[in-house]
């Protein structure tokens, strides 16, 4: 087994450069790689369409897919989804960005909770991921 912590060049550095983006665990036959939570920032680390769900679940499933594909996997690979909402009155909108990205098959497992606030004024979602990908 081997730990990898990684920000891969391709996304954004995460915000103050505090945490890793993802921890990979590369395993026999493939690794685990589990994602730090996500928040809609654009390039320069600013809040991305502050207090709109939609445009936000688009850009943080934006940045997944970047570190992910960083990593050997995308979407299909993710094994659970785990996100915070400020406001729960944001699901359908929220719901709306995954069914697309998970049409056409059995969705990942799921966690949803409610969040007073997120650590940057006008981020009204958190996304983290775990997802499994196969040795290449």
């Amino acid at each position: 087994m081997r730990l990898t912590l990684d920000n891969p060049a391709s996304v954004a550095a995460p915000f103050g450069d505090r945490f890793a983006h993802v921890a990979r665990v590369d395993l026999l036959g493939g690794a685990l790689l589990v994602l730090a939570g996500q928040v809609a920032v654009d390039d320069t680390g600013a809040v991305y369409a502050p207090g709109d769900a939609t445009a936000q679940s688009e850009r943080i499933f934006e940045i997944i897919g970047g570190v992910l594909a960083a990593h050997g996997a995308g979407f299909g690979d993710i094994l659970h989804v785990r996100t915070f909402m400020t406001n729960l009155d944001d699901l359908p909108a929220y719901g709306a960005v995954r069914r697309r990205l998970f049409a056409g098959g059995t969705p990942p497992a799921s966690t949803t909770v409610e969040v007073r606030r997120l650590f940057l004024p006008g981020a009204v979602l958190e996304v983290e991921v775990t997802a499994a990908v196969s040795a290449a």
